[in-house]
């Protein structure tokens, strides 16, 4: 393995690994973070949706990328997974910070339910989203690297070897 020819290979692996983990953890993300928002849905629904929060939260990186490299093998696509997973977090505070008072002027206007998400909630969450991403980008690229250590590819195992 010639490690100089192969690191800017490596760092954009890391980086693919990052940028797409974060896509699909979004993806993934916005749908539960409207099922856990205690201001949308009923009492009973939002604990569900935090209690499986709760439990993503629970394990660290690690523990993530050796579950996915047991189940797919070792390589980016374990990786990606464990990006997604662990990119599943933050999008709950942007949801209950709405401001319900739009939703409640646009019904009284006689707008249905999709002309309240598109004028009314959709414009209030998709800057909060956004930059939620891009933070959450940034903190993938460190936890795509560091995973490369358990073997879910990227720059982090061989930036180790490098070192020793």
């Amino acid at each position: 393995f010639d490690f100089k020819a192969g690191v800017p290979a490596l760092l954009l692996e890391t980086v693919c690994i990052a940028l797409i983990g974060t896509l699909i953890g979004t993806i993934l993300a916005i749908p539960l973070a409207f099922v856990s928002a205690s201001n949308l849905m009923p009492k009973w629904v939002s604990s569900i949706g935090l209690f499986i929060i709760a439990g993503l939260r629970t394990f660290p990186a690690f523990v993530y990328g050796l579950m996915f490299i047991r189940v797919t093998g070792p390589g980016a696509f374990a990786g990606v997974l464990t990006v997604s997973v662990i990119s599943a977090k933050l999008f709950i505070e942007a949801i209950e910070d709405l401001d319900t008072k739009i939703l409640e002027s646009l019904d009284a206007a006689g707008c249905n339910t999709f002309e309240k998400i598109r004028y009314g909630i959709l414009p209030q969450l998709f800057t909060n989203f956004i930059s939620t991403a891009i933070y959450r980008f940034e903190i993938n690229i460190k936890d795509a690297s560091v995973l490369g250590l358990v073997g879910a590819g990227g720059i982090g195992a061989p930036l180790i070897f490098a070192m020793n």
